[in-house]
């Protein structure tokens, strides 16, 4: 059975890409700026780190992430990282529709994406749906 991810952490991390810093339930001007620079409306914040919140060797996260970036397929905004009390994570800023967006995430095993868009908070958007509790 699969456990359920870790929805603190998610909260307590600073999703950071080209200096701007997102955090989930909060607007960011330098991410709003950020896609500005870019003339996109959407975005999000995906890692093929650690799937399903489990830690994984170095090199097996960097071969991982190294093929989520040939699947960014020409949507890469920036790279970046994800960072919490004692957590880490290699992050890709990718432009699109968070629907596809979510679908990456699933193919590389990832809990949910950190979705940006233009004056409104970022979000956190299930790509696995979370086990119920109890």
């Amino acid at each position: 059975m699969r456990r359920a991810p870790p929805l603190r952490a998610f909260r307590a991390t600073a999703y950071e890409a080209a200096g701007a810093v997102a955090r989930i339930g909060r607007r960011s001007a330098a991410v709003d700026a950020l896609l500005a620079r870019h003339g996109v409306a959407q975005a999000g914040f995906i890692t093929a780190w650690n799937p399903l919140s489990r830690r994984m060797p170095q090199g097996w996260n960097h071969r991982m992430q190294a093929r989520l970036h040939q699947s960014a397929r020409g949507r890469l905004l920036a790279e970046g990282w994800g960072r919490a009390k004692g957590w880490a994570e290699h992050h890709l800023l990718l432009e699109g529709d968070p629907r596809r967006l979510a679908v990456l995430a699933r193919r590389f095993r990832q809990w949910a994406i950190v979705t940006v868009a233009p004056r409104q908070p970022a979000r956190l958007r299930w790509a696995v749906q979370p086990p119920r509790a109890g």
